[in-house]
């Protein structure tokens, strides 16, 4: 027997050689739900649909952005302090995918834990999109994998969004994301 390969070596190899977007997001879903124990059978109210960001956790924004932007020659977006999940943001724009640039907004963010831990940074987390967040958030307590948080909040984009405990996901803390026009103009600030 052969141990499931897990997420993000997967990705990280598909990315390597080139691969889509969709076949990225293909490979996630099936490295998310088909290898954990948590395994989900018969029919769902949701899907996963494809990967959005990965989260790299940097010790220097401004610096990081540069890498990116100036060496890289990527599109880089302006820094946006997230309060309510203690962290600025900064997205790297991709062809099949973003990276998360993230900083620690405050001594008491989460981030700073990790960063604490990681002086010089790392991923963070993966960001997979479903196309039903309240149905996933109801769904996966069924199956032994624990919503952290229990709900939905607004997320960088604006959308839900709600972090999976990385013990229930093959040790990768995931983020869901459902891109939900409706919800980022009922929670616009």
């Amino acid at each position: 027997n052969s141990a499931p390969v897990g997420t993000m070596s997967l990705l990280g190899r598909l990315s390597l050689l080139g691969q889509s977007r969709s076949v990225l997001a293909a490979a996630a879903s099936r490295a998310l739900l088909h290898s954990s124990p948590a395994c989900l059978a018969g029919k769902r109210s949701w899907n996963l649909t494809r990967l959005n960001h990965v989260a790299i956790v940097v010790p220097d924004l401004k610096a990081s952005s540069d890498l990116f932007s100036k060496v890289f020659g990527a599109k880089v977006s302006q820094p946006e302090d997230l309060p309510e999940h203690g962290v600025t943001t900064v997205f790297v724009e991709l062809d099949n995918c973003k990276l998360e640039l993230l900083h620690p907004l405050g001594s008491d963010s989460p981030v700073a834990n990790f960063l604490a831990k990681n002086k010089a940074g790392g991923i963070h987390h993966i960001c997979v999109e479903t196309d039903n967040i309240s149905g996933a958030i109801a769904d996966l307590p069924k199956h032994k994998v624990r919503a952290l948080g229990g709900e939905a909040k607004t997320g960088a984009h604006g959308y839900p969004v709600v972090f999976l405990h990385p013990k229930d996901v093959n040790g990768v803390l995931t983020e869901l994301e459902q891109p939900d026009e409706e919800w980022k103009k009922r929670h616009a600030k």
